[in-house]
């Protein structure tokens, strides 16, 4: 059984910090593709319920978001909290800048991606895929050959996303999630390079081929590869 992503992002926050989790909850979801730009959210009830915050805390964190340009509330018999059709520009900060703060975090991460991912394309190629399921796989990966740079990026995690949501696991596309996050940042401060855009489809076509194939071994190959391609970039422009 799939475990969808938007179950996963919107997962109870933790004590303590109500109102700045439910902000990068809400944040996560837009940034990784969970809901699209022109999306509503859930309905408030029900998004405060799965967020495990109050209604007043969810309104403080839509209201933010709203100021910052992500989100715009409608009213009326077809309102609701909608995405931006479009979002703010990612702060583009120095790649070197934000190495130096992750210090050794960026290691981590990277090390942390490679053994999340390859393990979930892994994990999904040996399950049998509902027809609904493989359809999403082939349609995020779609949207992602066919994004504008400036979209890429978020098709891109939407697609990883979907690998780990296929592997049936609620916990692992949860980490994926936010150990994407840690990395977006990064990403967003380096160039985003043709003939690299390329190559990633081609790995992220191979991925999808060897999962819909039910080739495990193919599957985590094709991943790591895919996954070590970025990690070097990095690497190169923090130099």
């Amino acid at each position: 059984m799939v475990a969808p992503a938007d179950d996963a992002v919107f997962r109870p926050v933790r004590t303590g910090n109500p109102f700045e989790e439910t902000v990068e909850r809400l944040l996560q979801a837009i940034k990784l593709g969970v809901v699209r730009p022109g999306d509503r959210l859930p309905a408030e009830r029900d998004l405060a319920t799965r967020l495990n915050v109050s209604r007043v805390t969810l309104r403080e964190a839509i209201h933010a978001l709203t100021e910052a340009g992500y989100v715009e509330s409608r009213r009326g018999r077809y309102g609701g909290t909608f995405v931006n059709e479009q979002l703010p520009k990612a702060r583009r900060t120095p790649a070197k800048r934000i190495a130096r703060e992750l210090g050794d975090g960026l290691d981590d991460a990277l090390i942390l991606r490679d053994a999340l991912e390859s393990g979930a394309a892994e994990a999904a190629a040996t399950r049998t895929l509902t027809a609904t399921e493989e359809e999403h796989l082939r349609r995020c990966l779609a949207d992602t050959a066919a994004a504008k740079l400036s979209d890429y990026r978020r098709f891109d995690s939407r697609l990883h996303l979907a690998i780990a949501e296929v592997t049936g696991s609620a916990s692992l596309t949860a980490a994926t999630a936010d150990v994407r996050m840690r990395l977006n940042e990064l990403l967003d401060a380096i160039p985003l390079l043709e003939r690299n855009i390329e190559h990633s489809n081609e790995q992220h076509e191979a991925v999808v081929e060897a999962i819909l194939a039910g080739d495990p071994e193919r599957a985590r190959q094709a991943m790591q590869e895919h996954l070590s391609g970025t990690a070097t970039l990095l690497r190169a422009f923090l130099v």
